[in-house]
């Protein structure tokens, strides 16, 4: 095929995907964030799976599935917070920030465009455009919607009122700096630790440190609190300290002081003391909504759709950055094999749909008891 315009909305590490494959098979790419500060130190840990180490290789970053930190078994407490059962199974959890440093260096700055958000996408016979908050608009002859969750670019795909379906519960969340982790913690460290209860359950393990540092004492210290949260609820949980109402998570510093203490007293009543120990500690909690989305298609016309702007998936699943890096090979692939763009784009569809309503499925099972 030759050269496309490709204008990707959503600058995290699924566009930043495509966008490094398409840009090494000859094509003019450009990107644009919403955010204007940045996403890098965002991230915590991610599982390496096939389709991530398959994209790494591709653009020769191999090096980054190596800068992680490893849980050298996995334990299971119980309420009096002893190991109540243990599997010595090895797991290695790769740094986010340095994964996503990385490829945002393969993209030129110039072709990376932060805070200028699109607004939406119209298409003809002749082209793609995307259509900026701003005013203005960018002519394409492919665009990718890789803007996640709250995508604008679904509705060219799927039509209006795509929606994502609330599961039930939310992810709390910390994420704290190791000299920071309380002693009474200790048991929890190096390893993949895991606390259930009805409708609930905890976990949390060590990841690199922001700057992708990973020798002890630099590192920090990930959990995870998963609650069940009635729909007619959720509107409460995601309104910040400002007031202000966010459709799908508040971030560290956005979560009200009384919300934040009434998690704390909650582990304190409801957790096994170390991890009551990790929630105490963490002074800005955040939280996400959990979610589920499938589109009937991925894409349409010159429209694609990538990543969890296409499908949202449980976070149990620990594949969504794999996901992503699996529909970043598949488009490669379809636009290097068929002569025009629409067809590549059904050849894409027709791969990638099953493949990711499979891993929502297997990520609807893991979370079946939760909301």
């Amino acid at each position: 095929m030759t050269s496309l315009r490709v204008r990707i909305a959503g600058g995290s590490v699924g566009g930043l995907f495509a966008a490094a494959l398409l840009r090494r098979d000859g094509h003019d790419v450009r990107l644009y964030e919403r955010s204007s500060g940045g996403l890098a130190g965002r991230g915590a840990g991610l599982v390496g799976q096939r389709d991530l180490f398959a994209l790494l290789r591709e653009v020769g970053c191999e090096h980054v599935a190596d800068v992680g930190v490893v849980a050298w078994e996995r334990i299971f407490l119980d309420r009096a917070g002893t190991i109540g059962h243990l599997q010595r199974t090895p797991q290695t959890q790769i740094s986010w920030d340095h994964l996503f440093r990385t490829m945002r260096s393969k993209v030129e700055d110039g072709d990376y465009v932060p805070g200028r958000a699109v607004r939406a996408v119209e298409q003809d016979a002749d082209g793609a455009r995307l259509l900026f908050e701003d005013g203005g608009s960018e002519e394409a002859d492919l665009v990718i919607g890789a803007d996640g969750l709250g995508s604008v670019v679904r509705g060219a795909v799927a039509g209006d009122g795509s929606r994502n379906v609330y599961a039930g519960y939310v992810a709390w969340r910390g994420l704290i700096p190791e000299r920071e982790v309380p002693p009474e913690a200790a048991v929890l460290m190096n390893r993949f630790a895991f606390y259930e209860m009805p409708r609930s359950h905890a976990l949390g393990y060590l990841v690199a440190g922001p700057g992708g540092e990973t020798e002890a004492g630099s590192r920090r210290y990930n959990w995870v609190w998963y609650r069940p949260v009635g729909e007619a609820d959720l509107p409460a949980t995601l309104t910040a300290a400002d007031g202000r109402r966010h459709p799908f998570s508040l971030a560290p510093g956005q979560v009200p002081p009384e919300a934040a203490a009434l998690l704390r007293a909650d582990a304190a009543a409801l957790l096994p003391t170390p991890f009551a120990a990790v929630v105490a500690a963490e002074p800005r909690p955040f939280v996400q909504a959990i979610f589920d989305y499938e589109p009937p298609v991925m894409a349409s016309g010159r429209v694609a759709l990538l990543g969890d702007a296409a499908f949202v998936v449980r976070p149990h699943t620990a594949m969504g950055v794999a996901k992503a890096a699996g529909d970043a090979l598949a488009l490669r692939r379809a636009l290097a094999r068929h002569g025009g763009v629409a067809e590549a784009l059904r050849a894409y569809d027709e791969e990638r749909h099953p493949a990711n309503a499979a891993i929502a499925a297997y990520g609807r099972r893991l979370g079946a008891t939760l909301g």
